[in-house]
């Protein structure tokens, strides 16, 4: 599967990332088949936000929530990797549920990468930009 997103989604995935550094960033991706949308951020509520990142439980309701109500599908999740790599960490694969979900990861160095959890574990996944 080949996802959709626009530039500036990227560009807004980027400055949440840098917004929140030294900490994690996280939030929700929404959308519809494989077509990113919108960028929801939420708050890491995470104890060790500088390593982990626990996206805030009400914004998840929230979203499910709109989403039962004819809003926009909850594709997947992003969150930043302030000091490290743009790919899954060995936190992330044990915090993963292979729900086939997408999960964006901005690196260090501001690249962003796709992924889906799947439940062989995770898969990257190419993008297009719209």
């Amino acid at each position: 599967m080949v996802i959709e997103l626009t530039s500036d989604l990227i560009a807004q995935l980027q400055a949440h990332a840098a917004a929140a550094h030294p900490q994690e960033c996280c939030g929700l991706l929404l959308g519809q088949g494989g077509k990113i949308i919108e960028a929801q951020p939420a708050s890491n509520v995470h104890q060790r936000p500088q390593t982990h990142f626990e996206i805030d439980p009400q914004a998840l309701v929230d979203a499910h929530r709109a989403q039962r109500q004819g809003g926009p599908d909850i594709i997947g999740y992003y969150h930043s990797h302030p000091d490290g790599p743009a790919k899954p960490s060995q936190t992330d694969a044990a915090m993963a549920s292979g729900d086939g979900r997408v999960w964006a990861i901005i690196g260090a160095n501001g690249q962003l990468r796709l992924w889906q959890d799947n439940p062989g574990g995770f898969e990257e996944r190419p993008h297009t930009v719209a």
